[in-house]
């Protein structure tokens, strides 16, 4: 019989953890009118998702490649557009996945959305409390859980990638696994990431690039050239969205 050998409060941390990323937290730091706001945008938010999420007509390319990020008791670090929120949410639900959320009043609303879909939140950003989120993301993975990064948000450049990803992967030395989602017919959000609202009864390409390794040794040098090749990554699945769209055109 084997014993643990991590003491009782470090347990109870873990523990701890990940019951808080599952969980809505409270929202009195916030007025009544933003309460009220930000319960409202959630549940708009669930039910507009689970309702189209329904419709969609599915076509995944790539599938191995999520298949090798499982292999060896490897977790992903899925990444992706922040525009491509609204399908990724759909497809990707009850896995427990943990997403970083920016400690904001849109952070808000879009955690307790993705809690209803089963999804974890890790409060911070590139912008406000990200260094901690991190952390809490490291935590979470060395208990099991898959984490999760719109690579580009919270507030942009559109489609280009930040770092977070790739410092993970190196801390935990668990694979990247890049993956876009391309509607057919959707509506875009005058926002600074033209964010995809698809229409119902679409169909959707799900495009999931080979999984990127991180060295746990790796230098900054390394870890930009590993940044490059996210960002290559994901530009090629883009590319491969837009063929995919005009293919659906011509026919």
């Amino acid at each position: 019989m084997e014993l643990s050998t991590e003491s009782p409060i470090k347990t109870a941390k873990k523990v701890d953890s990940i019951e808080r990323a599952y969980t809505f937290t409270r929202l009195s730091a916030y007025s009544a009118k933003d309460r009220f706001l930000i319960r409202a945008a959630d549940l708009v938010f669930f039910v507009l998702i689970r309702l189209i999420g329904r419709t969609v007509r599915w076509q995944v390319e790539g599938w191995e490649n999520f298949e090798a990020t499982t292999r060896n008791n490897s977790i992903p670090i899925y990444t992706f557009w922040h525009n491509r929120v609204f399908l990724a949410t759909y497809f990707w639900q009850r896995r427990r996945i943990v997403v970083m959320t920016s400690q904001s009043f849109d952070g808000e609303y879009i955690a307790r959305f993705i809690q209803r879909f089963g999804y974890g939140a890790a409060r911070g950003s590139s912008t406000r409390g990200g260094t901690g989120a991190i952390v809490e993301m490291v935590r979470l993975m060395r208990a099991g859980c898959p984490t999760a990064f719109t690579i580009d948000g919270p507030k942009g450049p559109r489609y280009v990638a930040k770092m977070g990803a790739i410092l993970l992967a190196k801390k935990t030395g668990h694979p990247i696994l890049p993956f876009t989602i391309t509607a057919a017919k959707q509506w875009s959000v005058n926002s600074w990431d033209r964010f995809q609202v698809p229409l119902p009864f679409t169909r959707a390409l799900v495009n999931i690039a080979q999984p990127i390794y991180v060295p746990k040794d790796a230098d900054e040098i390394d870890l930009q050239a590993k940044r490059d090749e996210l960002q290559q990554a994901l530009d090629n699945l883009n590319d491969r969205g837009d063929e995919w769209l005009q293919q659906d055109v011509n026919h």
